[in-house]
């Protein structure tokens, strides 16, 4: 019989984070998933197994943040999906600020406050990075240099953090139905080359990046480490 894993999953009250959380519960793991507000964390609770632990967590808190990571002893898995976006607010310096301390800086805080605890275990971090990771988006410079960011700091830490025996990866999701693009989803004229562009011919849905998460989180990719994984339909090759 498997062991059970201990796996946090930041940013798991819908979409993505939400889909990574439920698959993990689901194979027997023992899955803690935070949300950003009280009223995320309620909403996603009544969508996902009981046998999720959830909790609210602001990963701009960095005190809040190591308190979480304490408390849950040694980790198996750190997946981070914690991420916002404000698309035509971001050239403002100030809302371009808040959107890296959370896509990025926030990420960075979760992975150092686990970095003893993942070590270990012999652990492992899956980052969230985008298709903004390999091109800009001029409605959204701050969630595009966000997403560089998770694409680069992830090779890094893979680098830092190899000697420990922690394993260091990302998946680059490419045009997932979820609320972040809802508004895309919504407005033709901006869905359709997305389409038009994607060899699959759909939108993504979270449980598609379900598999590349659960593979770069097991012992079948002991011998990766350092890689940022398009999920996208193949959108990226054309």
């Amino acid at each position: 019989m498997k062991t059970p894993r201990n796996v946090l999953v930041a940013g798991a009250s819908s979409g993505i984070g939400e889909a990574i959380a439920r698959a993990f519960a689901k194979q027997g793991d023992t899955v803690t998933a935070t949300g950003a507000t009280e009223a995320e964390v309620h909403a996603a609770m009544g969508r996902l197994p009981t046998t999720v632990r959830f909790v609210q967590l602001d990963v701009r808190d960095g005190a809040a943040v190591t308190q979480l990571v304490s408390e849950l002893g040694d980790l198996d898995v750190l997946v981070n999906c914690a991420g916002i976006i404000r698309r035509g607010q971001e050239h403002e310096p100030e809302v371009f600020e808040e959107v890296l301390d959370i896509n990025l800086v926030g990420t960075l805080r979760l992975c150092a406050a686990a970095r003893q605890g993942l070590a270990n275990k012999s652990g492992s971090i899956v980052n969230t990075a985008s298709m903004l990771s390999f091109f800009g988006g001029g409605l959204v410079p701050a969630y595009s240099a966000s997403k560089g960011g998770i694409a680069q700091l992830t090779k890094s830490l893979a680098i830092a953090y190899a000697e420990q025996g922690i394993r260091v990866n990302a998946i680059a999701p490419g045009w997932i139905a979820t609320p972040l693009t809802q508004a895309l989803q919504d407005d033709p004229a901006r869905s359709a080359p997305i389409m038009a562009r994607t060899p699959m011919k759909r939108w993504g849905t979270p449980d598609d990046l379900v598999g590349p998460v659960l593979f770069l989180a097991s012992p079948e990719a002991k011998f990766v480490t350092g890689v940022v994984l398009p999920v996208d339909g193949g959108y990226l090759i054309t």
